[in-house]
C-alpha cells in the first residue's frame, strides 16, 4: 500500500496499468476504493492513478482547515512526485471541484478533463436540500452504520438499480462500510466544498472537457452540470437518464466506455 509525503501530508495512492496517465479524484468522504468498477477497465488503456484525498481513507487526516485549493495542490504534487508531467484528470463530486481547480492552477499538467456529478460552486450553484445533507452526515454518526448506509442508498442510486442489482448494492455497502472516514475529517472536507467557486474563471480553462451527470441526482442536482457546461469552452455534456449521484457505479459499463472514447479520441 504505497504512500507518499506531499505538502506535509502522507497520501495513499495506487497505480494500475500502462498507457497515458489518468488521475482519478474521489468525492466527499470517498477514496481510491470508490473506483472499483473503473480501474479494471481504465487500466487496460491508461496508467491509472487513484488516491485518497487528505481527510479520507488511508491518507493523513490533519486536524486543520482543508480547502479545495489545498487538495488540488496535493493532487498536483502527487503527480509530480510519481514522475508524471501531464495526465488526464477525472473528478467526481468534490473530486470534480478539485479537478477544476487543478486544471485552472496547473493547466500544463492536465491533458483532458472529465467532470462527473459536480458543479462550479458559489452563489449560482444548485445546492442539495438540507435534508439530504443531514442524511449524508448521519451515516457517519449512526450506531448502526450499515442500516444508515442502506437508508442513504436512494441518494446515490436509482430505485431501479437498487431493485434490479441487489448484488451490486451489497458490494457497494461492504466496500463503503470498510472505508468510512472519521466524522471530523468528513466535516473538514464538507467545509472545503462550501468555500469552493470557479464560475468566474472557467472561461480560461484550456483542457478539452467532458461533463457527465445522472439526471436524478439529489446530492449535486443535474442542473449544475448544465450550468457548468455553459461556462466551459471546448466541452461536451452527457446526461445519463434516471441515474443518481454515483452514476459511475450505477452505469459503470456505459460510463467507462464514454470516458475511454473521449480520452482516446484524436485531438
Amino acid at each position: 500500500m504505497p504512500k507518499i509525503m506531499v505538502n506535509d501530508v502522507e497520501l495513499y495512492y495506487e497505480i494500475h496499468g500502462v498507457g497515458e496517465p489518468l488521475l482519478l479524484i474521489a468525492g466527499l468522504g470517498f477514496g481510491a476504493w470508490s473506483w472499483y468498477r473503473q480501474i479494471p477497465a481504465f487500466s487496460q488503456v491508461f496508467t491509472t492513478i487513484a488516491f485518497d484525498n487528505r481527510g479520507a481513507g488511508r491518507s493523513d487526516k490533519p486536524d486543520a482547515e482543508y480547502t479545495i485549493e489545498m487538495m488540488a495542490e496535493d493532487a498536483a504534487a502527487l503527480l509530480r512526485a510519481v514522475g508524471i508531467e501531464r495526465a488526464h484528470v477525472l473528478g467526481h463530486s468534490m473530486g470534480g471541484y478539485i479537478a477544476q481547480e487543478l486544471a485552472l492552477r496547473h493547466p500544463d499538467l492536465v491533458l483532458r478533463l472529465v467532470l462527473v456529478s459536480t458543479s462550479f460552486g458559489g452563489k449560482n450553484a444548485v445546492l442539495m436540500s438540507p435534508e439530504t445533507a443531514a442524511q449524508m452526515r448521519a451515516e457517519l454518526d449512526a450506531e448502526d452504520v450499515e442500516e444508515a448506509l442502506r437508508r442513504g442508498l436512494r441518494l446515490r442510486f436509482s430505485d431501479r438499480f437498487i431493485m434490479e442489482h441487489p448484488d451490486l448494492v451489497e458490494e457497494f455497502i461492504a466496500v463503503r462500510k470498510a472505508h468510512l472516514p472519521p466524522p471530523a475529517a468528513w466535516q473538514r472536507q464538507f467545509a472545503a466544498c462550501l468555500g469552493f467557486e470557479t464560475e468566474s474563471r472557467l472561461r480560461s480553462l484550456r483542457a478539452p472537457t467532458l461533463i457527465l451527470t445522472g439526471d436524478d441526482d439529489p446530492i449535486v442536482p443535474a442542473e449544475n452540470s448544465h450550468r457548468l457546461a455553459a461556462k466551459i469552452p471546448h466541452c461536451r455534456l452527457q446526461v445519463f437518464p434516471g441515474a443518481r449521484h454515483l452514476v459511475f457505479i450505477e452505469r459503470a459499463e456505459e460510463f467507462n466506455q464514454t470516458v475511454i472514447e473521449f480520452l482516446t479520441a484524436l485531438r
